[in-house]
């Protein structure tokens, strides 16, 4: 399998490549907003994002700062290696619904003990992601959940050709 082509980071910006494996868990203050529907699904200052080696940051959300009644609890469950064991929401505003387009761990291993509970959206199934202001792009492939802003350079797990990263 060829090596990515790392992209040197300019200044203001982070490279996924100096990202961690574990991954880290880090708070931060950015303004995250998520609009579902035509209506505001959830708005943060006070989230948290994960940082891995490969992967654009993963935004966490505490249910306070969610809209009541827009989540759905799913039969879905997966494991991460890191995390532990992940549940699903369906996310529903009005007459919408898409199908487990949020996860959250009610049990986390210790280093990720802060986000219990916290809730993390898949940016391709919502109307707009930002991270303070600027529009997100949701990181390749359907199974990741990263958020992808022009500070955040790859190349990105997720793309084509990265299966055997």
């Amino acid at each position: 399998m060829p090596s990515p082509k790392i992209i040197l980071p300019k200044l203001g910006q982070e490279s996924v490549w100096d990202y961690p494996r574990p991954p880290k868990l880090e708070k931060t203050d950015k303004n995250l907003e998520i609009y579902f529907n035509g209506t505001q699904l959830a708005q943060t200052k006070n989230g948290y994002r994960v940082l891995e080696t490969s992967h654009p940051p993963v935004y966490y959300f505490p249910l306070s700062d969610i809209l009541p009644g827009s989540l759905i609890p799913s039969d879905k469950i997966t494991f991460c290696e890191w995390k532990g064991q992940g549940s699903y929401y369906h996310v529903q505003i009005k007459d919408k619904k898409v199908l487990n387009a949020a996860w959250f761990y009610s049990t986390p291993s210790p280093n990720f003990l802060p986000i219990k509970d916290f809730v993390a959206f898949y940016p391709q199934f919502m109307d707009s992601c930002t991270v303070n202001g600027e529009e997100v792009i949701p990181q390749p492939g359907g199974f990741y959940g990263g958020w992808i802003t022009k500070e955040i350079i790859g190349p990105f797990k997720g793309e084509p050709g990265s299966f055997g990263w």
